[in-house]
Formats: structure tokens, C-alpha cells, sequence
């Protein structure tokens, strides 16, 4: 795992992170903005706040400039995702058009299928996306009740988990052979148990999905705790006996905080931490 710094004119600096695999897959992940206003409380990144939506521009050079920098060493770039700083859909004008640069012909020429972007659940801008973009769609869901994704995801409180997965499955219904892929962090003691996996399996029954179960990767001020690796096994069990198609990502970049949710500086000014509901305070 490569992290590559851009120093941006207002001094600004984002990261990029390439990510080679053993299997001849080369993805890069691009940021779409400098920080992030979603404050989602196991993120990094999500201390920073909102400095700066990247331009079309900003956000395509990512994916040049790691093609050109790291192709000789790893072969080809295979796949882009927009997973790295910012809330891509708060930013979804740029988003659109540099994922469209991204696979056009006269582009980048990435297929559809290998351009993920990523969001914490906007529901108006899923919508859009999913109407004007060819692109994959990954949702970051990381609960399975509204009490615990209120407290994780701010942005819950706006678009809780009934009106996302209901969008996600009327929508899907009209965009045939899509499917979108849920990332779901395991935090211990928060979102991990085996009454969390029956119900997530209950929440996207209807969705064409698949399941990113996401190791915790742990940072400065963060008052979670990964799941043990035995535990994530457990879960993502329960979920394949449902006949959900399961991928597990452990742990990959903490060490160097390139890893998803490690990116960004927040400096002097971060955002709040939220209240812990009290049934979570031990857990922490």
C-alpha cells in the first residue's frame, strides 16, 4: 500500500492511497474533498470538518498521476474507489463528471464496473448518482439499528436506515444487473454481535449486494475497538448462510495511517464527538 501527498494551490493537502494485490489487481482510491463534514465518529478523516470540495480536475489527476507513477512497478491500474478523504456525494457534481472521465473512451477508459464510489447514505444524491452515473455505488452502513448508526453516523438522523435501504431497493429495481456493495466497520462491542448479522441480513433482503465487512483501523483519539478476527469470521458466517456474498477486508496500511478511515491531518480545529449512549459506555 502506496499513500501519495498533493499539495493543492490554496495550500491544501489531500492523500491518495494505490493499492496493489496479489492477485494482479491495482486499485487507486481518490479523495473527493479535503476533510469531511459527515462527522461519522470512527473516522479520521471526519475530524477535519470541511475545508475544500476538489474540483473535477483535483479528483481525476489522482488517478492519472497514479497510473503514471506506479504502473511500471505494479502493472496497469485495474480500479478506482472513491474511498479516500471526503463524502463523495456531498461533492457530486465534480464526482459525477470525473467518474465519467474516468470510463470514457477518451478518458481514462476504466470499465463502469471497476469504478466504485462511495457514500455514508445522502439519499437525494444516491438517487441522482444512480440515474446519470454508469459507475458502482458502495454504501458505508456500519449499523444495523438507528439508535447505534444516529450515534456513529450523524448523518443517519437525517436519512435513517428505512428510507436509505428502501431507496437503494426501489432504485435498483430500475437499474437491472447493479448491485451495490455495503461496507460495514467492525467495532467491538458496538456493531459486531451475531443478533447485528441476522439483522443486517434482514435490512438489505430485497437489495442486489454484496457485504464488505471492514477490520476497525484504530487512530489517534478514537474511542473504538476492533473486532477481533475470529469474531469478524463469525459474523461474516452468518451472513453466507443467509446466501449473502460476503468479502472480508482485515486490516491493510495502519501502520503508515493509509488505511480506510486513517487519512487526513485534522489539526487544532476537529469536529465534536458525539454523546456515547449509555448502553455503549462500558464497551468503550
Amino acid at each position: 500500500m502506496l499513500q501519495i501527498l498533493f499539495s493543492l494551490e490554496n495550500a491544501s493537502v489531500i492523500e491518495t492511497v494505490v493499492i496493489p494485490n496479489a492477485r494482479g489487481r491495482t486499485t487507486v482510491c481518490v479523495s473527493s474533498q479535503v476533510g469531511c463534514a459527515m462527522n461519522c465518529q470512527f473516522c479520521f478523516t471526519g475530524r477535519m470538518g470541511l475545508r475544500k470540495h476538489l474540483s473535477t480536475a483535483e479528483i481525476v489527476e489522482q488517478a492519472v498521476f497514479a497510473r503514471k507513477l506506479f504502473s511500471d512497478e505494479f502493472g496497469s491500474i485495474t480500479n478506482v474507489v472513491f474511498m479516500g478523504m471526503g463524502e463523495p456525494l456531498h461533492n457530486v457534481d465534480n464526482v459525477i463528471k470525473a467518474s465519467a472521465i474516468m470510463v470514457d473512451e477518451q478518458g481514462l477508459q476504466f470499465s463502469p464496473r471497476k469504478v466504485t464510489v462511495s457514500t455514508s447514505g445522502l439519499v437525494p444524491q444516491i438517487k441522482r448518482f444512480l440515474h446519470e452515473s454508469k459507475c458502482d455505488l458502495a454504501v458505508s452502513l456500519n449499523a444495523t439499528t438507528d439508535e447505534v448508526r444516529n450515534w456513529i453516523m450523524p448523518i443517519n438522523r437525517k436519512y435513517n436506515l428505512n428510507l436509505l435501504l428502501g431507496t437503494l431497493r426501489e432504485e435498483l429495481r430500475l437499474r437491472r444487473k447493479s448491485i451495490v456493495l455495503f461496507e460495514y466497520v467492525m467495532l467491538a462491542e458496538v456493531n459486531d454481535s451475531m443478533d447485528d448479522a441476522k439483522r443486517l441480513t434482514e435490512l438489505v433482503h430485497g437489495i442486489s449486494c454484496k457485504i464488505n465487512l471492514i477490520s476497525f483501523n484504530p487512530h489517534s483519539g478514537s474511542q473504538f475497538k476492533p473486532t477481533p478476527d475470529e469474531k469478524i469470521i463469525e459474523f461474516r458466517n452468518i451472513l453466507i448462510q443467509s446466501g449473502l456474498t460476503v468479502m472480508v477486508r482485515l486490516s491493510r496500511g495502519d501502520d503508515q495511517m493509509a488505511a480506510c478511515g486513517q487519512l487526513g491531518e485534522p489539526g487544532d480545529y476537529q469536529l465534536p464527538l458525539l454523546r456515547v449512549p449509555d448502553k455503549f459506555q462500558v464497551a468503550l
